[in-house]
């Protein structure tokens, strides 16, 4: 329907079909007939008549949501740009209004909407979103490294370096940041010494802990997290944390001290 009759399905000859239906959203005596409106609570003081749109059946709600549309006026509590509110009851579907005029929009497999994070058109991760009451079909359309179309998953069973980070089925292979190993619990990159079921942090790090210091070293004032340098890197350092090693970087355009073994502004490292 979208397609034949665009993005306004209310004009035109839709209208014909539509007219009645149309009137009678906005007449008192339908919403107290039908009860629910699709805005509630205090969304409705918050965005106001566009909050208060409610649907004559069930049957005419599920048209325009299956037409990717609603009607085309000016619901929207903006005007100008773009912005995104949550639809009531499908925690898939969310509302888009694009300079005025909104329309029903559905996220790809595998993604939900939960208002902040936008991994792909205003959708998130299925797993890092709370849909509270809200519902949706969970099932997974999958292809080789993906369970849905959308999604990070594991590049295998084993410790790793890398992940899948999944796109439209299509699986590509993501590299963590230096010294950090995937972690599925999390859905990210992790410190391996916190991965130890599948992981060996002196393995990936080329480095073992000492089991102590001399007392008379630099180390030894950060014990029981001793820092030690990385020949060659002046960015970085490792860090021993339970006798498993950590690589830590110094950001912030710092530079490390081997002498202090503290991260500094490179104008006050001696070269």
């Amino acid at each position: 329907m979208a397609g034949k009759y665009g993005k306004e399905i209310w004009q035109g000859d839709m209208a014909g079909r539509y007219d009645r239906d149309v009137r009678e959203i906005w007449q008192g005596d339908m919403a107290r007939r039908y009860g629910k409106e699709i805005w509630q609570g205090d969304m409705t003081g918050r965005y106001g008549r566009f909050m208060l749109l409610p649907f004559s059946t069930i049957e005419l709600r599920d048209r325009a949501i299956q037409a990717g549309v609603l009607l085309h006026v000016p619901f929207c509590p903006e005007q100008v740009g773009v912005q995104t509110y949550a639809h009531p009851d499908l925690c898939d579907h969310f509302f888009l209004c694009t300079n005025g005029t909104v329309t029903v929009e559905q996220c790809e497999n595998g993604l939900l909407f939960d208002g902040k994070g936008s991994v792909h058109k205003h959708c998130n991760y299925n797993w890092a979103v709370d849909c509270g009451a809200r519902k949706y079909e969970d099932v997974p359309i999958s292809s080789p490294g993906c369970l849905y179309q959308f999604g990070i998953y594991p590049e295998s069973a084993a410790c790793s370096t890398n992940y899948l980070k999944c796109a439209y089925g299509v699986a590509q292979q993501t590299p963590c940041e230096p010294g950090l190993a995937y972690d599925d619990k999390t859905h990210s990159c992790n410190w391996p010494d916190l991965l130890l079921d599948t992981c060996n942090p002196e393995a990936i790090l080329g480095f073992k802990c000492p089991t102590k210091v001399p007392s008379n070293t630099v180390a030894a004032k950060f014990w029981p997290f001793p820092r030690f340098a990385i020949p060659g890197d002046c960015g970085r350092l490792i860090t021993c944390v339970n006798n498993f090693p950590r690589l830590i970087s110094c950001g912030d355009s710092k530079v490390f001290d081997e002498e202090s073994l503290t991260c500094e502004d490179p104008d006050v490292v001696p070269k």
